[in-house]
């Protein structure tokens, strides 16, 4: 499971979106429950907003149980995340992430593509607390191999995700689109301990 991923370096392009924030930082190691950077449509633009990892819809009374991902399988059928799934999908940006493979010790890996950045898809949803209204995502993941991986959009799939006006068979189509290749590196245990969160996360083994 794509439990872990990085946002540590962007481009200006994404700096200049409305609503990025500028005091952002870089982040080796994110995790569910973390603030991420997430990415929406907002009248034919792209806007950048902060969201806790761990989809919180306003009804869900036990905050406890705040999924951080959403198979893709099923994304469209479940209560949890049918509605977002149709109205309120999201970007999150990422340089990478981490997987953890072996029957009995795990060694970790890092995955990135060609591009400086991955685009992975994600639904939202905002909830109040307090008077305010904070926004939350779920990864939406898809299975690879043995393993689930974030479900990433090249530049088409990620206009076609954003787009409110985008058809539910394309949408579909999408969810069901082969994971592409991707660059690996085996990494040093460092990255293992979920405290670290620093460049030492990507020594390599």
């Amino acid at each position: 499971m794509s439990g872990r991923y990085a946002l540590f370096r962007w481009p200006p392009a994404l700096t200049a979106l409305r609503g990025f924030p500028s005091d952002l930082a870089p982040h080796w190691s994110i995790a569910p429950a973390a603030r991420v950077l997430m990415l929406r449509d907002a009248d034919g633009a792209r806007e950048a907003a902060l969201a806790r990892w761990g989809l919180t819809p306003a009804w869900l009374t036990d905050l406890s149980r705040t999924p951080a991902h959403a198979r893709a399988e099923t994304l469209a059928g479940q209560p949890m995340f049918r509605e977002a799934f149709r109205v309120r999908r999201c970007l999150l940006p990422a340089n990478g992430f981490y997987e953890w493979r072996g029957a009995v010790r795990k060694r970790p890996y890092w995955m990135s593509g060609e591009a400086p950045l991955l685009y992975f898809a994600a639904v939202w949803e905002a909830y109040p607390v307090g008077g305010q209204v904070y926004l939350s995502v779920a990864m939406v993941t898809q299975a690879a191999a043995s393993q689930r991986r974030p479900l990433i959009l090249d530049e088409a799939g990620q206009a076609l995700w954003l787009d409110a006006a985008s058809p539910m068979g394309a949408l579909q189509e999408l969810l069901s689109r082969p994971a592409p290749a991707l660059r690996e590196r085996a990494l040093a245990d460092l990255v293992n301990d979920p405290r670290l969160d620093a460049p030492a996360c990507l020594t390599p083994a």
